[in-house]
């Protein structure tokens, strides 16, 4: 799968939130989206995964429009896992995977046998077999965040976009999460809170600040101190191992006043 994005631009009222985003994302690459609060990250990929009409521009996946596409058509194509996930029914697990087959079916198709069997089978991907009839409300943040990926598998798309899936989860569910996405071998676009998370897991990163891109290249080349400074306004110390990776050292401001 691969997505293209030509001069995309939205506006909410007279304020312009995203100024003209242009990139492209390639078949199976791992693309990371990065930038402070506020800076447009979330609102292009709303507009990405369709719950944002952009302004002007295009999205294209696989050279198609997204435009020219039903959200069943795009569905086949690109899942996600987004930041909040609330539901006002108290399903069982199972039921909330199962939610991903839905692209997939008319309007009064019953789940099958292939449907449960893809379903348990995401499950078990995510580490949560035998999960299936415990109640989505009571499970953990961590927990709750992996049956949302299993769901995105059942879909059996392409692509992923991961709306900082992990922002407010530990760092064992982090990794988690990071890790099972890195293994399935798909397109992922991923907003990503964490820059070290992001230089872990990440082939390529995309940094967006007022609503634009100011720099887009690998970790090992884009996150360098001045960079991250530019971006964010923290001082850091990025170390580099022998392999080449990277390690990002925030330098909170009351260390240079002692």
């Amino acid at each position: 799968m691969e997505i293209l994005t030509k001069a995309v631009r939205v506006f909410i009222g007279n304020q312009e939130i995203l100024k003209g985003m242009d990139f492209n994302v390639h078949d199976k690459e791992f693309v990371g989206i990065i930038g402070p609060n506020g800076s447009g990250k979330s609102t292009f990929l709303k507009c990405v995964y369709r719950v944002q009409k952009p302004t002007e521009g295009g999205i294209f996946l696989n050279g198609k429009s997204l435009d020219e596409m039903s959200y069943r058509e795009s569905a086949l194509q690109l899942a996600v896992v987004a930041q909040h996930n609330c539901y006002s029914f108290d399903f069982d697990v199972l039921q909330v995977v199962l939610m991903g087959r839905s692209p997939h079916k008319k309007i009064l198709d019953r789940d099958n046998a292939e449907d449960y069997a893809i379903a348990r089978h995401a499950l078990e991907t995510v580490g949560l077999a035998g999960f299936e009839k415990r109640s989505f409300s009571t499970l953990s943040g961590g927990e709750q965040q992996r049956v949302i990926l299993a769901r995105a598998l059942t879909q059996q798309t392409e692509c992923m976009v991961l709306d900082e899936p992990t922002n407010h989860l530990d760092i064992k569910y982090q990794l988690q999460i990071m890790d099972i996405v890195k293994g399935l071998d798909l397109t992922v676009v991923a907003a990503v809170h964490d820059l070290n998370i992001a230089a872990m897991y990440c082939d390529r990163l995309i940094a967006v600040k007022d609503g634009m891109i100011v720099g887009c290249a690998a970790p090992e080349q884009l996150l360098t101190e001045k960079f991250i400074y530019e971006l964010y306004g923290v001082r850091t110390k990025v170390n580099t191992s022998e392999n080449g990776r990277i390690n990002i050292i925030y330098l909170p401001q009351h260390w240079r006043k002692e």
